[in-house]
């Protein structure tokens, strides 16, 4: 694995395409890659050969993609795996921005690898990367309150009181995608968890 504060990185937001998700918790990685994009000033292209809005960035010192698949959330990998095998980004230097059912709403949390945890997501990206080896930004969304089904949850907009802090918590995750990318899991975490 390369190390992980140093060359190229991919990091992508996850999310679903289309004004019906845009603002739903499913949609919270895409929220944070459009912060990291506007830090950067740049804006979104297509990359075509793998079918997801790109924007190339330097985050600091690393020269960084910052990318949202156009696929559905369910079939994020086959485009995530495109983009690695195009800028020759291997797993260890590829960031996954998600929504985290197990994390209360305004938690960030940052891991390598592990299970999936149910998100359909990171399973597809895990399957394509023949690896759950990459790094991961947790981007807390909470339970579903009563019997909710947790799949209708995260498709649903975020709460009113919710809003009132959703952008300052993309703004934090943000904070913690670069902090990952400049010092590595280790340091990150110890200054973030």
């Amino acid at each position: 694995m390369s190390d992980p504060t140093t060359g190229s990185a991919l990091v992508v937001g996850l999310g679903n395409p289309g004004a019906q998700y845009e603002n739903t918790r499913h949609n919270a990685g895409f929220m944070v890659a459009d912060v990291l994009a506007a830090r950067s000033a740049s804006t979104f292209g297509v990359h075509k050969k793998s079918g997801t809005d790109v924007v190339e960035a330097r985050l600091g010192d690393r020269k960084v993609v910052i990318a949202k698949p156009r696929s559905y959330m369910n079939v994020s990998g086959p485009p995530v795996a495109a983009l690695a095998r195009f800028f020759s980004i291997d797993p260890g230097s590829i960031v996954v921005v998600h929504d985290e059912l197990d994390l209360d709403f305004g938690t960030v949390r940052l891991k390598l690898g592990g299970g999936e945890g149910g998100h359909n997501g990171l399973r597809s990206i895990s399957s394509s990367l023949a690896t759950k080896d990459y790094l991961r930004v947790r981007f807390g969304v909470g339970r579903p309150p009563g019997r909710m089904d947790p799949a209708s949850y995260v498709l649903k907009p975020f709460s009113t009181a919710e809003r009132k802090d959703l952008g300052v918590v993309c703004e934090e995750a943000a904070d913690a995608v670069e902090l990952l990318l400049q010092v590595g899991l280790e340091a990150a975490q110890n200054r973030l968890h």
